[in-house]
């Protein structure tokens, strides 16, 4: 069996941190172990192929290409998570591309093999379900942002997000592990990249944010989160 198995030692809102012990251990016993490295593409947009992965360690990232032909940032993907279930729900072809940020492991889980034990136990079936129903309230979440915060609010909110989903609390603070570059973070938050650049000196400079090598930490929560209009929700 692949890395631990308490719930402590996966991110609360993952798949694998809302899973009981007996679901984890069946889930963690599926498939074949793979180490990707930095920049590896896991999964490619378009592609016909079917089986997911649940990332074991590290961070991904899940993009598509808009109608210009660029590529846009849609989510990240850390250590808990699965990538690549929905062309294993739908039969269509791939949406999106998913690539690692940085080294990562992973379980491959065949298609027809993560179909059968979704089947023979409705505790991951039904989790899974929630943990996409819960994505795409995230994507509706962003979009209503787009229009009723200005950036540098909708950036705050995206880093508390970040922070509550893969942060770890170290002595700078809370340590978000994948590197978002500024175009990416641009995308997430539907704002210029001049403007981001300009965003992210201000977090800085006001001691809310230290970025570093392919991470990011947040020197002040709690002040994030009223910058945020989040403090009235519970963290």
């Amino acid at each position: 069996m692949d890395g631990a198995i308490g719930s402590e030692e996966w991110p609360a809102r993952s798949l694998l941190g809302l899973l009981s012990l007996p679901a984890r251990r069946e889930l963690l016993d599926l498939g074949t172990r793979a180490r990707f490295e930095a920049d590896a593409v896991l999964l490619r947009e378009g592609m016909n192929d079917q089986h997911a992965l649940l990332l074991l360690s590290g961070f991904a990232k899940v993009t598509a290409t808009v109608e210009n032909g660029e590529s846009s940032l849609l989510a990240v993907r850390a250590a808990g998570d699965t990538v690549g279930e929905m062309a294993l729900m739908t039969g269509a072809p791939r949406s999106a591309t998913v690539t690692a940020c940085g080294p990562l492991t992973a379980r491959v889980l065949p298609s027809g093999a993560l179909r059968q034990l979704l089947l023979r136990r409705p505790e991951i079936s039904m989790t899974l379900t929630a943990v996409v129903a819960d994505r795409l309230r995230w994507a509706n979440r962003r979009r209503l942002d787009f229009r009723g915060y200005p950036a540098k609010v909708r950036l705050a909110r995206l880093l508390v997000e970040l922070a509550a989903s893969y942060g770890s609390s170290g002595p700078g603070g809370v340590v978000i592990g994948c590197r978002l570059t500024q175009p990416e973070l641009a995308t997430l938050v539907g704002a210029a990249e001049t403007t981001i650049h300009k965003v992210l000196r201000e977090l800085r400079e006001e001691g809310l944010l230290e970025t570093g090598y392919r991470s990011t930490a947040i020197r002040d929560l709690p002040r994030l989160r009223r910058l945020a209009d989040l403090a009235h929700e519970q963290p």
